[in-house]
């Protein structure tokens, strides 16, 4: 397998050198964020605080103070406030709209991790395939027995797994789910 030429050569600590390539996948991931969805990531980050909250009640409040108590020829949007309907429609568009831009960027990349998690965990199960085999075969040249039940199940886990018959007989056995019409 080719090995990434960024990436440092490995230490004694798997884990801090799996710690750097994660670092590192998310770093190049952001490297490759578009400007678009830079903005929009910023755009709720900020809807999605409690300054943008508070900043709202304070000037939901102030309007509507304003406009009840003003003197009249002051007012600019009497009861029932309609400029103000209509400026926070249009703004909770806007604000959807950015939040979902957000949620199908960070839905592409979860599918990214999960394609990575299962070709990493399909390897795994491949090496411990082989490696049940290769036990299997150094505990019958040392002569060691073996129980009936452990025989039975050791020769069904030393088989490849075939994920697409996996995947079938999940599809055949999960019941369906019932969508609302």
């Amino acid at each position: 397998m080719p090995r990434d030429p960024n990436r440092q050569s490995p230490s004694n600590d798997p884990a801090a050198d799996n710690i750097r390539a994660i670092v590192e996948l998310e770093r190049r991931s952001l490297r490759e964020t578009s400007w678009s969805d830079r903005f929009s990531d910023r755009i709720s980050c900020l809807v999605g605080s409690l300054t943008f909250v508070s900043f709202h009640i304070a000037a939901f409040a102030g309007w509507a103070t304003w406009n009840a108590l003003a003197p009249t020829q002051l007012r600019f949007d009497p009861y029932p406030y309609g400029l103000l309907t209509l400026i926070v429609a249009l703004e909770g568009v806007l604000i959807g709209i950015f939040v979902l831009i957000t949620q199908n960027r960070m839905s592409r990349q979860s599918d990214h991790r999960d394609h990575l998690d299962l070709q990493v965990d399909l390897l795994a199960e491949q090496e411990m395939t082989l490696v049940l085999r290769m036990l299997r075969r150094i505990s019958d040249r040392l002569g060691i027995p073996h129980e009936n039940d452990e025989t039975a199940r050791a020769e069904t886990l030393t088989r490849e797994t075939n994920v697409y018959q996996l995947m079938e007989r999940i599809k055949q056995e999960l019941p369906e789910k019932k969508h609302a019409r």
